[in-house]
């Protein structure tokens, strides 16, 4: 798996909803965060709504990178009220989650402007989603709401 400190692997995807975007134009103005996952994923259904409060700070950009189809991920990101930016990882060959090593999901890099690795989530770890809630200014946990502290992807 792609470790912080390295350069992230490029790609082209397409975008939930139309056309394509690339990882240079993902990271241009700033860094960001891409979540891959996939929808039968109750780990990744934990976190997904963590992500989108530190994504609509509106300082840390979170991408969502689904390993499913257009159809069950639109359905999906509805269901989970999701209105972060979506690109799809085509199935079965899933070329992204291929270069960058994933074996699991959810898996998370926090990618610099300059195309490094910062950091690495793999599964789910609450104080490293709190962490990157500190980083944009949000706090990503509901008040009163229990959050596990750990749970493997």
């Amino acid at each position: 798996m792609t470790q912080p400190g390295e350069r992230a692997p490029g790609f082209r995807l397409a975008r939930l909803g139309g056309g394509e975007a690339a990882l240079e134009e993902l990271t241009a103005g700033a860094p960001a965060l891409l979540a891959f996952f996939k929808i039968t994923c109750p780990v990744c259904q934990l976190m997904l709504p963590h992500l989108e409060r530190i994504h609509a700070a509106g300082t840390l950009p979170v991408w969502c990178i689904s390993q499913n189809d257009a159809a069950s991920t639109a359905e999906f990101n509805q269901e989970y009220g999701l209105t972060m930016p979506t690109l799809l990882d085509p199935e079965r060959r899933f070329p992204a989650s291929n270069a960058y090593g994933i074996t699991h999901v959810p898996t998370v890099f926090l990618i610099e402007r300059d195309g490094t690795v910062a950091q690495v989530i793999d599964g789910w770890s609450r104080g490293d989603v709190k962490a990157l809630g500190e980083r944009a200014g949000v706090d990503p946990f509901q008040p009163g709401v229990y959050v596990p502290e750990l749970r493997a992807g």
